[in-house]
């Protein structure tokens, strides 16, 4: 499977933000792409002003286009994420859509990103979203993916959920910042990768210094060995590869970390002698 990873520029103007999505689909399908995988919130500026501003239910603007530029170019394209309203909640909702067109996957962040760190970034996702629930995979004639946004990739307990759900691949448009981008981003998706013995792969916006809010961008592809086997810098940028799904079992079996789970003793229980001092 040919996948490809765009990074494009996101601006304040929603019509130049989907122009430039359908022209990096349209030479990723030109490249040969099965699948292509935008950034979280392509099609506004990452501020909760902007989300609200930009916010749309289902069969507006921004989901038909996605929808329909899946089917002109004849791929699966994972639609980044966008403000999603739904009866008067707002949601960081990423859809998709076949080669057909047809919608096949919703996942609504289910982690909202409610961050102060000292000296760096702070935001809070939660004064403007409303969290989902429930894990997401959807099936290609290539095998079964998991979807997650951003934030949500944190969370190990998701992933693993995933991987035992068939996931060969997960998949997460997202948003690093400056602060926990350089000290985590590819860390972060190495160990899944390595966890869960899945293709792991990330797409941010590109960097824009002047923007409201500073993505690292860096968008990344890893393999179930935790090995990076495609990465973006900080400008706009397409990236495309092959990969290779009988990897997924050549991990698993060479090192049989899903098969050798002790389910038996994965629970916390009452200690039956307390510890000294308690």
């Amino acid at each position: 499977m040919k996948i490809a990873l765009l990074q494009t520029p996101v601006s304040d103007d929603k019509e130049d933000n989907l122009s430039t999505a359908e022209k990096y689909v349209k030479s990723a399908a030109g490249q040969g792409a099965d699948i292509a995988v935008l950034p979280e919130m392509f099609c506004c500026s990452y501020a909760n002003e902007s989300f609200v501003k930009n916010a749309e239910p289902v069969s507006g603007k921004i989901w038909s286009f996605l929808s329909e530029t899946a089917k002109l170019h004849g791929l699966y394209l994972v639609g980044g994420s966008i403000p999603e309203l739904e009866n008067g909640r707002i949601y960081n909702t990423s859809f998709v859509f076949d080669r057909s067109g047809k919608q096949i996957a919703r996942h609504r962040k289910m982690h909202l990103f409610n961050v102060d760190i000292e000296g760096g970034q702070k935001f809070r996702e939660s004064d403007t979203f409303s969290s989902g629930g429930g894990i997401t995979l959807f099936d290609t004639e290539f095998g079964r993916f998991g979807l997650c946004i951003c934030f949500d990739m944190r969370f190990p307990e998701l992933t693993r959920l995933m991987a035992l759900g068939g996931a060969k691949m997960i998949i997460a448009p997202a948003a690093f910042n400056m602060t926990t981008g350089p000290m985590h981003w590819e860390t972060m998706f190495r160990q899944r990768a390595v966890d869960d013995q899945v293709f792991t792969v990330g797409v941010s916006p590109a960097r824009d210094e002047s923007g409201v809010y500073v993505s690292y961008a860096n968008s990344i592809l890893c393999s179930p060995w935790g090995t990076v086997l495609a990465r973006a810098e900080a400008s706009p940028e397409l990236i495309t590869a092959e990969i290779d799904f009988n990897e997924v079992e050549r991990a698993r079996a060479q090192l049989p970390l899903l098969s050798a789970r002790r389910e038996d003793v994965y629970a916390l229980t009452p200690l039956a002698t307390p510890l000294p001092g308690r």
